[in-house]
C-alpha cells in the first residue's frame, strides 16, 4: 500500500503515514470510559454490582491470585477511584491509565 513491506518491520512508521490508531490506546481508553460509565450507573444492573462484588472466603488455587480489572483501576486513580468517576477529574486519569497500558503492552 505503502511500498513498505512488513519484513521492513517499521510499523509505527507506517502508523504515522496513515494516521491510525494504535489498538492498545484504543481499548485502554475504551475500557477506562466503560469503568466511569458503569459506576456511575444508577439503575442496579448486574454491571455495576459486579464492580462492588467481593467473592466469598473458600478454596484458593495455588499461586499468586490473578489482576482484577478494579485493581487496574486503583493502581492509577488510587482507592477512592469509584469517588473519582463521578467527577471530571476521571477524564484527566485516563490519559494516564491508556499510557500505562501503551508502555506496558507495546
Amino acid at each position: 500500500m505503502l511500498g513498505v513491506a512488513l519484513r521492513n518491520r517499521i510499523r509505527n512508521e507506517i502508523r504515522r503515514r496513515t494516521k491510525a490508531t494504535d489498538i492498545a490506546q484504543r481499548i485502554s481508553k475504551l475500557k477506562w470510559q466503560w469503568a466511569g460509565h458503569v459506576y456511575r450507573r444508577t439503575d442496579g444492573t448486574w454491571g455495576s454490582r459486579v464492580l462492588e462484588w467481593r467473592p466469598r472466603f473458600g478454596k484458593h488455587s495455588v499461586g499468586r491470585p490473578p489482576a482484577r480489572w478494579t485493581d487496574n483501576l486503583k493502581k492509577v486513580a488510587g482507592s477512592g477511584w469509584m469517588r473519582k468517576a463521578e467527577d471530571r477529574v476521571w477524564r484527566a486519569l485516563g490519559k494516564a491509565y491508556v499510557q500505562q497500558w501503551t508502555l506496558v503492552c507495546c
